[in-house]
């Protein structure tokens, strides 16, 4: 390997200090900071619903309608922040949440739950999910193929699939005890609910805590620097995708539980709701960055926004102008904090938040490596590095 594609790595300390070293570094600028405001957005959502709903946005019940609306949305949402943080993008969720339902409540399906167990509905949602994922993930690295048309064509056929397999009819969930389980609670605290903790946890351990998580920080942060030290780009972006699939998979069955049907219209959606959380919870849309818990602050500030808008009887129409006046001004604040300023312009080769830069040199020197604040103490140096 020649000195030009010599693959650098750097400590936790290093990657602080040069994220103090950039424009709008500092403590706003990190994790912490954007997952403070969120915070702060949040309370003032409550406290904006208190004053014009009173106890009917205050009582336990409202909170807990908010949170169960949230549970299916934000297992989705857990499994797009992953896709985005390693420089992804899945169009197909919403689609697979209906295929997955559709598949699991067949006759067949529920027939062969009947004679074996409740069980065999969540499997069949797990492995249609995962399949999926899997179909894009091949599709994606392997074929060569942007994200935004695989999964976008995925959209399409798995939405068509789900209403050949349902004969566009809704399919009624007839296990009691499938139900009476996912329906229920545990000390107040609906199952949707605590599904949804359960998932938020596991991918915050699996983003923060494994080389799985230090992986996808590094193949969405500079894809050529992660393959230069050693990371198997291919078979991990195809893992991400399979892992997407998979919370689709989960969610559908919490779909099931929560309506006691299976359609091909569930999930409707989802992917610019799940997309707008991520944004907002501070995933940048080009890789590298990102944190789960973000994502679930940004799943809860729409469900709140939504709550309080249908307790007001304002329209949906209004509900979405909001939503897309959130968005936009979140990607403006994340280019802010990233940049130290509002400047469109592509980034210098010496690279800022925005992503890496290939130099044409023969021989295959990877510059302007970004820093990865985001991750769990991973920086790559100006040789593009990266720390695994």
């Amino acid at each position: 390997m020649s000195q030009g594609s010599t693959v650098t790595t750097t400590g936790t300390s290093t990657g602080a200090a040069e994220s103090r070293g950039r424009p709008g570094g500092g403590l706003l600028a990190g994790p912490l900071g954007r997952n403070l405001g969120l915070v702060v957005a949040l309370v003032i959502l409550c406290v904006v619903g208190v004053a014009t709903a009173g106890d009917r946005f205050a009582s336990v019940d409202n909170v807990l309608t908010i949170l169960r609306l949230a549970s299916v949305i934000g297992v989705v949402s857990i499994g797009m922040t992953f896709v985005i943080i390693g420089g992804g993008i899945d169009l197909s969720v919403g689609a697979l949440v209906a295929l997955a339902s559709v598949w699991a409540t067949t006759l067949a399906t529920q027939q062969m739950a009947e004679d074996v167990h409740w069980i065999v509905m969540v499997l069949t949602a797990l492995v249609v999910g995962a399949v999926a994922g899997f179909v894009n993930g091949v599709v994606i690295a392997y074929g060569r193929l942007a994200a935004f048309i695989a999964t976008l064509a995925m959209l399409t056929a798995a939405r068509g699939l789900a209403e050949i397999i349902a004969n566009r009819r809704t399919q009624i969930v007839r296990d009691r005890d499938f139900l009476s389980f996912f329906s229920g609670d545990v000390l107040g605290v609906p199952t949707l609910v605590i599904i949804f903790a359960l998932v938020a946890v596991a991918g915050w351990v699996l983003l923060n805590r494994t080389t799985f998580g230090r992986r996808t920080f590094a193949v969405g942060g500079n894809a050529e620097a992660a393959r230069l030290a050693g990371i198997r780009v291919q078979r991990h972006t195809v893992k991400l995708y399979v892992l997407s699939g998979i919370t689709c998979g989960i969610a559908a069955v919490m779909m099931m539980a929560r309506t006691t049907t299976g359609s091909s219209t569930h999930g409707t959606l989802y992917e610019l709701d799940a997309i707008a959380a991520v944004v907002i919870g501070g995933t940048l849309l080009i890789g590298g960055r990102g944190t789960i818990v973000g994502t679930v602050f940004g799943v809860l500030v729409f469900e709140t926004l939504g709550n309080i808008f249908t307790l007001n009887n304002l329209s949906s129409s209004a509900q979405a102008v909001a939503t897309g006046v959130i968005i936009v001004l979140a990607v403006l604040l994340q280019q802010r904090l990233a940049t130290g300023g509002f400047s469109f312009r592509r980034p210098s080769s010496g690279g800022t938040a925005g992503g890496p830069a290939l130099s044409g040199a023969p021989s295959g020197s990877v510059s302007g490596g970004t820093t990865a604040d985001g991750g769990p103490g991973g920086t790559r140096s100006a040789a593009g590095g990266t720390t695994l």
